[in-house]
C-alpha cells in the first residue's frame, strides 16, 4: 500500500499532465479547425461522431455537447457502423472520427468505408501519419506525448485531450451560431439549469396565497394572517398598493419592545422598505436578491402593483441553490 503522500503526489502528476496536454493543443487550433467550424455550419446533414474504446465514449459526450449547443449531432460506435450502422450516414452529413493511434483494426476498416458514404470524414486522431489520418479530409489534432498513466498505457491524458478538442469544437460552434441562452434554455428546459434560463417568479407566486392586511389592522389580525398562509409574511397595502410587509420576525421584534400590544396597529410593526422584484424577472435573480438581502420572502409586482410572495423555500425546492 502506497503512502498517503505517494497517492497524492499521483493524483498531482496527473493533472498537471493532462493540463499540459490540453495546453499543447492550442497549437492546433489553427485554420483547419476554422474550416471545420465553417464547413459544420453550412452543413445542411448531421455530425456523427464515432470511435472505439474510450474514444467511444469521448464520442457521446461531444454528440451530448454539440446537441445541446445547436448542432444535430449522432453517435456511431465504431464496430456497429461495419454491421450495418454506416447506413445512418448521408452525403449531407459529416463524420468525426475519433482514434488516439488512428491504426486499430476496426479504425483501418471503417476510415476508407466511411469515404464511399461521400461524408465529409474529419479525423480526430493522435498520429498523423496513421490510416485514420490519412483518409480524413480534414484533422482535428489531438497529440500528445504521454499518457498520464505510469504505464503509458491506459488512456488518461489522450481522451482527456479528446474531451477538450471536443469542447473547443462545441464552443466555436456555438458562438458561429450566435446560439444564445434563450436557445440553450429550449434545449434544457428540465433541471436545474433550465428553470434558471426560464422560470419566471410570477410562476412560483402563482403558486402561493396572496396575504394582505390593512394599514389599521390589530396585530392579533396580523398574526392570524400570518400564520394562516405559510409564508412567514403578510403585505401591508392600500388598494392594491404595496406600503409595506410584516414578517414572523417582525412579530417576534414586536413582543421583545411592546408588552402591551392593544393599541398596536400593522402600520406600526411594518417594514415600509420591502424588497420588491417584477413578476417577469427570471426566479434565479430572484434567488440572488434574497440571498445578498439576507431574507426570505420577496413581493412581486406587476403593473397594478401587488402580484404575490415568492419564499425562499420556493426557490430551493425548484433546484435553484
Amino acid at each position: 500500500m502506497k503512502s498517503k503522500k505517494s497517492i497524492i503526489t499521483a493524483g498531482i502528476n496527473t493533472l498537471q499532465a493532462e493540463a499540459q496536454a490540453i495546453l499543447g493543443l492550442v497549437k492546433h487550433i489553427n485554420d483547419d479547425f476554422a474550416t471545420i467550424v465553417e464547413r459544420i455550419i453550412a452543413s445542411n446533414g448531421r455530425v456523427i461522431v464515432t470511435g472505439i474504446g474510450k474514444s467511444a465514449i469521448i464520442a457521446q459526450k461531444i454528440v451530448a455537447t454539440l446537441n445541446s449547443t445547436g448542432t444535430p449531432s449522432s453517435y456511431m460506435h465504431a464496430s456497429d457502423a461495419v454491421h450495418g450502422d454506416l447506413g445512418m450516414i448521408q452525403k449531407t452529413d459529416i463524420v468525426i472520427c475519433i482514434s488516439k493511434s488512428g491504426n486499430t483494426p476496426e479504425i483501418k476498416v471503417l476510415a476508407p468505408l466511411l469515404k464511399q458514404c461521400g461524408a465529409l470524414l474529419i479525423g480526430m486522431v493522435g498520429q498523423l501519419e496513421s490510416e485514420l489520418a490519412i483518409q480524413a479530409d480534414l484533422i482535428l489534432n489531438t497529440t500528445v506525448e504521454k499518457e498520464a498513466c505510469p504505464n503509458n498505457l491506459a488512456p488518461t491524458t489522450s481522451t482527456t485531450a479528446q474531451l477538450a478538442m471536443g469542447d473547443a469544437l462545441a464552443v466555436s460552434l456555438l458562438l458561429a451560431r450566435e446560439f444564445s441562452a434563450q436557445d440553450f434554455a429550449r434545449f434544457h428546459p428540465g433541471g436545474s439549469l433550465g428553470k434558471k434560463l426560464y422560470l419566471k417568479v410570477s410562476e412560483l407566486a402563482e403558486r402561493n396565497a396572496k396575504p394582505s392586511i390593512l394599514a389599521d389592522a390589530a396585530v392579533k389580525d396580523v398574526i392570524i394572517a400570518i400564520s394562516k398562509n405559510r409564508l412567514g409574511a403578510v403585505v401591508v397595502v392600500d388598494g392594491s398598493q404595496i406600503i409595506g410587509i410584516i414578517t414572523d420576525g417582525d412579530i417576534r421584534r414586536m413582543l421583545e419592545k411592546h408588552s402591551d400590544l392593544t393599541d398596536l396597529r400593522a402600520k406600526d410593526i411594518m417594514n415600509s422598505n420591502p424588497k420588491m422584484i417584477d413578476k417577469d424577472t427570471l426566479a434565479v435573480t430572484a434567488f440572488e436578491l434574497i440571498r445578498e438581502s439576507n431574507i426570505t420572502q420577496l413581493l412581486i409586482t406587476d403593473a397594478n402593483g401587488y402580484f404575490g410572495i415568492v419564499h425562499l423555500h420556493d426557490l430551493l425546492h425548484e433546484g435553484l441553490l
